[in-house]
């Protein structure tokens, strides 16, 4: 360095609070003990007594810990929330975040309408805040490498695209899966992992962030006493002659995984969505057209996949910017639309 050169300084950790105190929430608070570029701080819930709760087993600070979401939004040590309440609740949640001034991180689907979300990005225009639907395999090593063979043409010419998320639930007519008005249903619970990976894996063979399909193509089964979706499959048309297969369930078990499939190979991705919790290494095969075995490919991540999220989020803060590389504010709207024609054409439909 020279000896007028500016020494490098590292940025201001970003502040969060988190709205609601379920599973997704611990699950966001206990992997930001690796986050490089943020640090938890206070959660906000219906109830106090929650709120305490959640707050006891994180170690966060009564003075940070709100049995209100007024009182989260209000509190002045607090930079950015991550809303991890139910789907229809995220519109207001994040709306009146955005207007206190915070910076905010959304679970998915952001919302249950193109509308809504237009609201949600129009208020984060008008605040200047940053604002990320929340899909944080996006945000992993392992999906940046998977990205990097697709671009550069391991396979060749992308064609097809296979992917599933699905598992097998027990029916609870009171469970936020399968009432409608909780937005349950597979669809909206795990059917965008598949179909946000198609459009951006389709995307990148065209050299875009993403890519919105030119036709879909529907079936599925909705459960006989709620209405919701239990088991749902979709077909996708791209442009550059790419297709697309995407399923979910929630009372139906499959293979969690996605395969691409080129005019010179093949990749495999055992654990594409949630990848790992932990910071363990993973693998993805990769196998060329003539080779008798595919070739493992290891990723050895230096920490939880919901730490990188919180990190790109936090990382794109510090830069100024209102979107998130990983998945912008066209990319959100593109995924929503695909999922709500996905559940129209299969019956569903949302007050």
């Amino acid at each position: 360095m020279s000896a007028d050169a500016a020494p490098s300084v590292a940025p201001v950790p970003l502040r969060w609070g988190i709205v609601s105190t379920g599973h997704i929430a611990g699950v966001f608070a206990r992997s930001m003990a690796g986050s490089r570029l943020g640090r938890l701080v206070g959660v906000g819930s219906r109830t106090a007594a929650s709120a305490r709760t959640f707050a006891s087993a994180w170690g966060l600070a009564p003075a940070h810990t709100h049995g209100t979401l007024a009182g989260l939004l209000a509190d002045p040590e607090i930079d950015a929330v991550y809303v991890a309440t139910p789907h229809p609740m995220h519109c207001e949640v994040v709306v009146a975040a955005l207007a206190a001034g915070k910076h905010v991180l959304c679970e998915k689907p952001m919302a249950m309408s193109l509308a809504d979300v237009e609201q949600m990005q129009q208020a984060a225009r008008a605040g200047g805040r940053t604002l990320m639907e929340a899909w944080m395999y996006r945000c992993h090593p392992q999906t940046e490498r998977v990205e990097a063979l697709v671009a550069e043409g391991a396979i060749g010419r992308l064609r097809h695209i296979q992917g599933a998320f699905s598992f097998h639930a027990a029916f609870d007519p009171a469970g936020r899966l399968w009432d409608r008005a909780l937005g349950g249903g597979g669809i909206l619970d795990v059917g965008g992992y598949p179909l946000s990976y198609a459009r951006r894996l389709a995307g990148v063979a065209l050299g875009r962030a993403f890519a919105d399909p030119t036709a879909l193509h529907a079936v599925g089964v909705l459960h006989p006493e709620t209405g919701a979706d239990t088991q749902a499959s979709a077909v996708l048309q791209f442009d550059g002659g790419i297709t697309a297969e995407v399923s979910c369930g929630t009372w139906v078990t499959q293979q969690n995984r996605v395969r691409l499939y080129g005019s010179e190979g093949r990749i495999e991705i055992p654990s594409p969505f949630v990848v790992s919790r932990e910071v363990e290494p993973t693998e993805i095969w990769w196998q060329r057209e003539g080779q008798a075995e595919p070739t493992a490919i290891t990723i050895t991540p230096d920490r939880g996949i919901y730490a990188y999220e919180a990190d790109a989020f936090a990382a794109a803060v510090h830069a100024g910017h209102l979107e998130v590389p990983a998945c912008g504010w066209a990319d959100t709207r593109g995924n929503i639309a695909a999922q709500l024609e996905w559940c129209r054409q299969v019956g569903v439909h949302y007050a």
